[in-house]
């Protein structure tokens, strides 16, 4: 079902209003383009249909006033060769077609008026449906960046896991190596030890043979 069910339902629409109501407004917003657009492929339809027909009219009725002419001429022949009775018969025809030409005239006043009309509506449904295309470009490039800030946002969350990743990674090793540093001081000291007792023991032999001479 569509949003509008005529063509004053289009243009007194109040967009903000709809879009307020609608569960996804970038939907809403294209099937309301659309409907526009068909909308208005109609209009032009119908108002070139009209104009084809008062340009018609308009043949119809020059071909119809040269007819009233004529048989205004021949009353006025008619009337120079005495002879009222064909003279009479003449403004006769030329009152009928006289009245075939108001006719067609008036309804070349109707078709200029349904022209005119239709021309408006047109106008104002291009005006309605442009806004709505602007909405939907605004919609629609909102949504973009949106998308792209949450990509961004990703990335750098992806970053700054990494670099947290990073972090821990180093410190591990920095542990790593305090601790090795740590085992090596403590190795280096036992022998340390071990070379400074034996060199006491051989200080000591030494003394005890020079004591025994």
């Amino acid at each position: 079902m569509g949003v509008f069910s005529r063509f004053k339902d289009i243009v007194n629409a109040n967009i903000n209003a709809l879009l307020d109501k609608a569960e996804d407004p970038q939907k809403m917003l294209k099937l309301m383009t659309q409907e526009m657009e068909d909308t208005l492929i109609e209009l032009k339809s119908s108002c070139a249909a009209r104009m084809a027909s008062s340009i018609r009219l308009s043949k119809r009725i020059e071909e119809q006033k040269e007819l009233v002419n004529r048989w205004q001429s021949r009353a006025r022949m008619a009337i120079e060769r005495q002879r009222d009775d064909l003279a009479r018969e003449a403004l006769l025809e030329k009152r009928k077609e006289s009245g075939t030409l108001s006719a067609l005239e008036k309804e070349k006043r109707g078709y200029e008026e349904m022209i005119a009309q239709s021309r408006k509506e047109i106008e104002e449904l291009e005006k309605k449906l442009e806004e709505t295309r602007d909405r939907l470009r605004l919609l629609q490039e909102k949504a973009r960046l949106a998308k792209q800030a949450g990509q961004v946002a990703g990335h750098m969350n992806s970053n700054t896991r990494q670099h947290f990743e990073n972090l821990e990674e180093r410190i591990d090793r920095m542990n790593c190596e305090t601790e090795l540093n740590r085992h090596r001081e403590s190795t280096d000291e036992m022998f340390s030890s071990l070379e400074e007792q034996e060199d006491i023991e051989r200080e000591l032999e030494d003394l005890k043979r020079k004591a025994a001479r």
